[in-house]
């Protein structure tokens, strides 16, 4: 790892109230969150007076947590119901006899939405809250055929070069011009696509940003990529380089055969913004949020099963409770998946809406599949922070996750931190393997033949990569979809892709303000999606809209 930030920990100091300071700071690494009429890269301070408002949270995921905390910095009483014993949603942790493994994300990307969220939140920065450390390299690929490849940090022109040595004169080359076409998706789509409250004529994200290139051919109509797996066999030529970038789309839940070429943003902002590791492992983000939220006087109630969002003459009016209380509110976010019941019929959307709904084709969202091991012996001076082992036959694990089936080989991710919090002392290792699946319902992941049998695949594949693994385990713990819907209710298992432009707008995500009034959405089931940075820039949409009302428009 390098760029290692050594921090102290954040001190929880109460604040908030009736008159409260929003700090706006310049922007950095590509984010600078909605502006309020601010002259871009200024940074100045607005004193907001207000009366207290009632705002029930229903969900403690991060995005839901990100929301609150500004709700709170603007003078709102905010009371965040969680139906589980803790905060955090998916980012999640697992102890077992001194190892500690993270059961959601494994890095941080963009982490200048953090960052935004701790200046505009209180006096502590991100960095005086939680330890990032840069890793690099930032990844390595080990494809079907044996050739491996170690990617650096943030790192255009030493990605070309490890490329070029790696797979040949002329890989790095056309790496780069496709990175080159993905800054321009970025630059055409980047404000209406994820700091604007999506648009009620959204039609303008409907259309593919990504500029592929036309390829004439003779006698034939020329043809020009619309899918990721296009993008990879027409432009990238090289079955590896067309499995990397596979490789990212399914890492995010998303079928490189479906997906649109505007899926290049994903490669696109991790090479350019960099990956992190929050040291003490992800969960170590989650509780910094929830401890800001706390100093901002936020109350937190666990166990607190939502049921139903109350209606009351024509807006939302609070929530209701499985044990049947009601808990009355002025406004409502939703930081969970809107589904039949929870919210009031039909009123949430209207007809030409982007709605909640499944995968783009009809089919379901998937979920990962995660083997924990404790192993024995030291972590060896070859680790990589993260390994991704391709299999040999691709297009079958893509049927397979979006078909509802299950891989004979999966792609699997290796994720071995550099982190004495992780392990008992230096003798031992705390390793991670994930892998994409299907949701529970289409497969049945209670099913012990089933499980035992997939993570033998899973561990077969991480055993390529890491030194005698299997004779070096300890202890393992297997996580599938079942577990995941179990702890946070995601209908099952699934984790949200973030939102996409082009298909027809068909990877878009709810809108974060609803037709009901005084009800919105935040986190990854609504725009602008899934994943850490994602998930918090909702947040920081649905502050926006309760503060400044329907005309907020994000970013100027």
């Amino acid at each position: 790892m390098r760029s290692l930030l050594r921090v102290h920990h954040c001190a929880v100091r109460a604040g908030g109230g009736p008159s409260a300071r929003l700090l706006i700071p310049a922007p950095e690494y590509g984010y600078s969150g909605p502006r309020t009429g601010l002259a871009h890269g200024r940074s100045a301070v607005v004193d907001k007076v207000t009366g207290m408002a009632r705002i029930a949270v229903v969900g403690a995921g991060t995005g839901a947590m990100a929301a609150a905390a500004r709700l709170a910095v603007a003078g709102d009483r905010v009371t965040v119901y969680e139906r589980s014993a803790t905060y955090g949603g998916s980012v999640g942790r697992h102890e077992h006899e001194g190892f500690v493994f993270d059961t959601g994300p494994g890095l941080l990307h963009l982490p200048a939405v953090q960052r935004d969220l701790f200046v505009k939140t209180g006096k502590e920065p991100l960095e005086r809250c939680v330890t990032l450390a840069q890793v690099d390299p930032a990844i390595r690929h080990v494809f079907a055929d044996g050739t491996a490849v170690s990617l650096p940090n943030a790192s255009r022109a030493g990605v070309a070069s490890a490329l070029d040595a790696a797979l040949g004169a002329g890989a790095g080359e056309r790496w780069s011009a496709f990175l080159e076409r993905a800054r321009d998706a970025w630059d055409r789509s980047r404000r209406p696509l994820l700091e604007e409250p999506l648009r009620p004529d959204h039609r303008v994200l409907e259309r593919d940003p990504y500029p592929a290139p036309r390829r004439r051919r003779l006698l034939r109509p020329a043809r020009q990529a619309g899918t990721v797996a296009e993008v990879g066999a027409w432009e990238l030529t090289d079955p590896r380089l067309a499995a990397l970038l596979d490789g990212y789309a399914l890492a995010y839940g998303l079928d490189p055969r479906a997906a649109p070429a505007g899926a290049a943003l994903l490669p696109y902002m991790e090479q350019t913004f960099g990956s992190w590791y929050v040291m003490g492992g992800m969960r170590e983000l989650a509780r910094a949020v929830y401890e800001r939220c706390v100093a901002r006087r936020v109350e937190f109630v666990f166990g607190a099963d939502v049921v139903r969002v109350v209606e009351k003459d024509g807006r939302a009016a609070g929530v209701e409770l499985a044990d049947g209380a009601v808990a009355e509110a002025d406004r409502v976010v939703l930081g969970v998946r809107p589904r039949a019941g929870l919210v009031p019929g039909q009123r949430v959307w209207r007809a030409g809406d982007v709605t909640v709904r499944p995968g783009a084709g009809g089919e379901p969202v998937p979920g990962r599949f995660t083997v924990l091991l404790s192993l024995r012996g030291a972590r060896g001076p070859e680790a990589v922070h993260r390994t991704v082992v391709h299999p040999a036959d691709a297009a079958a694990e893509q049927e397979a996750v979006f078909g509802g089936g299950v891989a004979a080989k999966p792609t699997v991710t290796v994720l071995r931190p550099d982190d004495p919090a992780t392990r008992p002392d230096e003798a031992h290792e705390a390793v991670t393997l994930t892998a994409t699946v299907a949701p529970h319902g289409p497969v049945d992941w209670t099913d012990p033949e089933l499980r035992r049998r997939f993570a033998d695949a899973v561990v077969s594949a991480g055993a390529a990569v890491v030194p005698g693994l299997r004779e070096r385990i300890l202890h393992t713990r297997v996580r599938t979809p079942a577990e995941t819907e179990e702890e946070t209710g995601a209908a099952g298992g699934s984790v949200p892709p973030p939102a996409l432009a082009g298909a027809g707008g068909a990877y878009l995500h709810p809108g974060n303000r609803t037709r009901l009034p005084g009800l919105y959405l935040a986190g990854g089931w609504s725009h602008p999606g899934g994943g850490l940075a994602h998930a918090g820039m909702s947040g920081t949409l649905v502050a926006g809209l309760v503060v400044e009302g329907d005309d907020f428009r994000g970013s100027r």
